[in-house]
Parts: C-alpha cells; structure tokens; sequence
C-alpha cells in the first residue's frame, strides 16, 4: 500500500474513504496508490498487482464508477488478471491497472492527463501505462509529456497505435481455436456468432468475422456503434440488448464490453456452445466457470484470448523500436496458446479457466522466483 509524496513533481495524493480495510481487499497485490489532483479533478488508483515478471503494464480506465469503492474493486480485478495475462503469453511483465473516476466525455483535459502522467512517473517504472476504455492513443501522447513509462501512443509520435487492433485479431485466434475444439473446424464461417459491445475491440472483431464467413449479430447500449457498424457491414445483424442476444439462436457468445457478463442466468440462458469475447474479468463470481462446464459450453478464457492489445503495446518496449508486423505475429500465437489450454483443460477435467490459471502460476514460480520485486534500475 503506497502514495506518492505530495511534492511539484507529482499531484496530490490522498487516500479516499472506501467500504472495507483496502488491504483486506488488495492482500495479494505489491502496491495500491491513490492521486488526487484538485485542480484537474484528477481521482486516479494505480494497482500493481506482481512484478515478478517485470515490470507491471495495464491501461489506463477512465470511467464514470459509482463509487471510489467500486473503482477500487475494479483496479484490483484488472491488475490481477494483467498479471495472468502477460504470464500465460509469455512476456517478461507483470501486471497492473489504473482507473481515472469520472466521465471522460467532461472531464478529460490535457492539463488532467498530463498531472495523470506526472503521477505515474513518481513510481519510477514499476507501472507502465497504456490505453483502456475512455482513454486513447491521443490521450497517452499527453500522459508522455509529462511521463517516461507510457505505451500505446500514436504512430506519428513512435508508439503501437490503437491497441484494441490486435486485441480483437487475438479473440478471433482464440475463438477459432475454441471452435476447432468444439467442430473440427477453425473456421468462423456459417456460424452465428453474438458480439456483445461494439466499442473499439469489438468493432474490429466483427470485421474479422465477416470476413470469416460468420453470420453475425450485434448490440450495444451505444445507439451509434451499432448504426455505424451496420452501415459498414450491411449484412449483420442488430438486437435491442445483451439480453435480447444472448436468449438468441447463438453458436458462438462474444462478450466485448465491462467485465462480469457471464453469470448463471446467462449461463442458463445460452444456447451457444463457445464463450470467447474480449470483455476482462468475465466470469462473474466463481463457480460459473463449472457451470459453464456442466452445460457443456466451452469457455475461452479472457485473458488468454484477448493478450493481443497488451502484445501490441509491449512491443512498444522493444529496443529496436514498435514493429506492428512483428507485434500481429506474435498475437497469432494466441490460437496455439487456447489450443494448448483447452487440450489441458480436457485432459485433466478441469475447466479451461482453472487449465489457463494453472498454465500462468506456474509461469511466473518457476520464472518469478529468479527476479523477485522488480526495481527501477539504479541510476
């Protein structure tokens, strides 16, 4: 548990009131950080949640939470499964995640971001950062005038661009793997795939599919994503709402928006066969990975399946600087890395979920025990 110095360096730092003993809640992570900046609005938590990989990279959320105690929660959620993330894909990272509390529609401002980025900078490397929902590209270029540890940024100044590229190309590798387990078959084509949230990742998914030959369906709780999506590919189809979808005749069930989109009674209510989406933090409580099981639904695990945006902004991190074709070969890989956690899941009985966890913890034993806490090098 930690804040910054209030000094000019870096914003104002606080610890706001939350439901609970914050370290009850955040046992199991390296470091929790709260920024206040009055002057912006600037309400930021930063969650570290291992560097025994390295050090930790997550995106950045900027999003309207109810609650400093539901922001919290959240942060801790992300942290912990970027950890598993980059674990189960084999990068040198650790995991972690920050929240920005409020509506970005009204309350981003360059003079905000850029306090954001003298915030991070004050943990000196061991959280870097990058784009999430309600941040962008743009966004992280303000973050870096003011910060040494940001990826994710625009071409033109150097960086990967929009990350949600590859995370959408990885989920396609990951549901294809998923449907070569369930038909035989890797390929998408006549198959009726529901993609919940149509944002940035799941925009570029559909265009996957459709091109894959997938019969696809569509909603979203933004009008406009939806029209503009079906403008482009005239032969999707749209629903009212994500329960609307997924009560729908499905193959395949795409959760692409907030976290917690697989409970029981969606579990229930499913007549697809494959659960493979972008959204984090999908499976609501534990014990719907069972369930999942018990219904013979086959379950991509998220953080397998969508790496791919934290693959395109670790390559950022290469010395010899952000290559996207080198970056895309190495999402590809996430077909082999599903194949390889469903085929364990299958052979040892046990959920994909419990095989991916399995899969990651052991990763980081056998390789986190040679680096311990990771540190800023000296200078």
């Amino acid at each position: 548990m930690s804040t910054s110095p209030t000094t000019p360096a870096a914003p104002a730092t606080s610890v706001p009131a939350v439901a609970g003993d914050v370290f009850e809640l955040a046992a199991d992570h390296e470091q929790v950080v709260f920024c206040t900046d009055e002057a912006t609005g600037l309400r930021a938590i930063v969650a570290i949640h291992s560097t025994a990989l390295g050090p930790a990279l997550g995106g950045t959320r900027f999003y309207p939470y109810a609650s400093t105690d539901a922001a919290l929660r959240d942060v801790l959620d992300l942290s912990r499964g970027m950890t598993y993330k980059a674990a189960v894909t084999g990068l040198d990272l650790g995991g972690g995640k920050a929240v920005i509390i409020g509506d970005p529609a009204t309350l981003k401002t360059e003079a905000l971001l850029r306090a954001y980025g003298r915030f991070v900078q004050s943990l000196g490397g061991r959280y870097r950062t990058a784009c999430d929902i309600g941040t962008f590209s743009a966004d992280m270029d303000h973050v870096a005038r003011e910060c040494d540890f940001v990826t994710g940024r625009t071409v033109a100044h150097g960086g990967a661009g929009d990350s949600s590229v590859l995370t959408a190309y990885g989920v396609f590798q990951g549901m294809r793997a998923a449907a070569e387990s369930v038909w035989g078959t890797a390929s998408l084509a006549g198959r009726t795939v529901g993609v919940a949230g149509v944002g940035k990742v799941g925009g570029h998914l559909v265009g996957h599919l459709v091109e894959d030959g997938a019969d696809v369906v569509v909603t979203d709780v933004h009008g406009p994503a939806v029209d503009a999506l079906v403008a482009r590919y005239p032969g999707i189809r749209s629903v009212d709402s994500t329960r609307a979808l997924v009560g729908g005749a499905l193959d395949v069930y795409a959760p692409c928006a907030m976290g917690g989109a697989i409970t029981d009674e969606v579990v229930d209510a499913l007549s697809a066969k494959v659960v493979c989406g972008a959204a984090n933090n999908q499976l609501a409580h534990p014990g719907v990975e069972k369930h999942l099981m018990d219904a013979g639904i086959t379950y991509a695990p998220d953080y397998v399946v969508n790496a791919g945006g934290l693959i395109q902004v670790a390559d950022e991190l290469d010395p010899r600087g952000f290559s996207f074709e080198r970056a895309q070969q190495r999402a590809t890989g996430i077909l082999e890395t599903t194949r390889k956690i469903l085929a364990l899941a299958e052979s040892e009985r046990i959920s994909p979920a419990v095989a991916a966890d399995r899969v990651a913890e052991e990763r980081i034993r056998t390789v986190g025990r040679l680096r311990g806490i990771w540190n800023a090098p000296r200078a």
